[in-house]
């Protein structure tokens, strides 16, 4: 039978290649494919098939390390990826709070982090900067352009056992991430309620003027006070940064008879202010009028004692120059005193006694001019020295009396 006949012996091959030890010949196309899907397959955990037992062997030795390396690299990129899910960035002005099951774990400053990815850690980020705002006694509508009064917060009950009605607003910020998201089941609702309690504390200590007129600032710093101490005792994580008082007046019932009380308070600190306003401008005049007049009668008493003083001098010098020489001061007070009374008057007296000259004076003249008018220069030097001829005469008149009064006094002694 030929080499090449159906049914014929492959040993009988003239290239000498009988068996497979000796195929040389082109791999079957087919088979190669399925090799290769069998090497696929086994990588994602197949099982190879194939004839005889040694080949079944081989393959599924093969088979099985190239299983467990695919499964290696899948599970690698598979941790890699969810490693990947544990970056998170904590932005400028947030904390990140880690929690691990569930539990705190730390707290993380502004940047980039890693954490186990869940679910076995998550991340809560708080904002701490953000400025927030709770309103007592009423809400604000959209815009802040309405408001709404919330009058079982509004009303309350003064220590004179009035009603006002007063409206709060706290603006807070969280200082501490941790206390919280851990301490208090709703922070939020805890402050609205610790100011409610806070702000009624406060009214019912004080009287309903108080609370309507000058208490505003004092009932502010107080409340502020006691609010961050009832947040710091219940470790809520909250910081108040201010507390403002919009409104407080009377029930709306009451207002039109509050308005004319408080229009009479006005009234009365306005004449107050006015009447003080008077007793500044008027008490200081006064007050100079006075300081004045003390002046005055302190120089008026002042002068009075020194002419006085001056008088008493000049009589005591009088006296003592009198008791020297009686007769001639008794003279010289006569003529001085003469002198001041012809001095201010308007008459002329002339002695022409034992004179046989006639002197004429124009006394009409003189006497009108004087009267009418200043002397020229001229006139009052001739009437000056009339006048002092006149008095040379009279003192030589009194001296010859003098001097015969003495000789008839000396006579009568012998």
């Amino acid at each position: 039978m030929a080499w090449n006949e159906p049914g014929g012996s492959k040993d009988n091959d003239p290239w000498g290649g009988g068996g497979k030890k000796n195929d040389q010949g082109p791999p079957d196309l087919d088979e190669v494919v399925k090799k290769f899907q069998d090497q696929v397959s086994s990588i994602f955990g197949g099982k190879k098939g194939g004839k005889g037992g040694d080949g079944e062997g081989k393959g599924s030795s093969s088979g099985g390390s190239g299983g467990k390396i695919g499964i290696g690299v899948v599970l690698g990129g598979a941790v890699f990826l969810w490693g990947l899910t544990g970056i998170y960035i904590v932005d400028e002005g947030t904390r990140g709070v880690e929690l691990r099951f569930g539990q705190y774990n730390e707290t993380t400053q502004p940047g980039p982090h890693w954490h186990i990815p869940s679910p076995i850690d998550s991340v809560e980020i708080v904002d701490v900067s953000q400025i927030r705002n709770v309103e007592i006694g009423y809400r604000s509508g959209a815009g802040d352009t309405s408001k709404r009064s919330v009058l079982n917060e509004a009303l309350m009950l003064t220590q004179d056992e009035n009603i006002v009605d007063v409206n709060f607003a706290v603006q807070y910020r969280i200082k501490n991430a941790q206390d919280y998201l851990f301490n208090l089941r709703s922070p939020d609702e805890t402050l609205r309620e610790a100011t409610e309690s806070a702000v009624r504390e406060i009214v019912g200590k004080s009287k309903m003027d108080f609370v309507l007129t000058e208490g505003r600032s004092d009932m502010v710093r107080s409340a502020e006070v006691l609010i961050q101490g009832i947040l710091d005792r219940y470790g809520s994580g909250l910081q108040v940064t201010s507390v403002n008082m919009q409104d407080a007046q009377p029930p709306e019932q009451v207002q039109a008879a509050f308005s004319d009380a408080v229009k009479a308070r006005e009234d009365e600190q306005r004449l107050k202010n006015e009447a003080e306003a008077y007793a500044n401008d008027i008490i200081p005049k006064a007050r100079g009028a006075g300081a004045r007049m003390n002046e005055e009668a302190t120089a008026y008493k002042s002068k009075v004692v020194a002419e006085a003083q001056g008088q008493t001098s000049r009589f005591l010098q009088v006296l003592g120059e009198y008791q020297k020489a009686p007769v001639v001061t008794r003279e010289r007070l006569y003529l001085d005193a003469m002198e001041a009374v012809l001095n201010n008057s308007s008459k002329v007296m002339i002695d022409v006694e034992g004179s046989g000259n006639l002197l004429y004076l124009p006394l009409d003249r003189m006497m009108g001019q004087s009267a009418a008018a200043p002397l020229l220069p001229q006139s009052s030097q001739a009437v000056d020295a009339a006048r002092q001829e006149v008095e040379n005469r009279a003192r030589e008149r009194m001296a010859d009396d003098v001097r015969s009064r003495a000789t008839l006094r000396s006579r009568e002694t012998r």
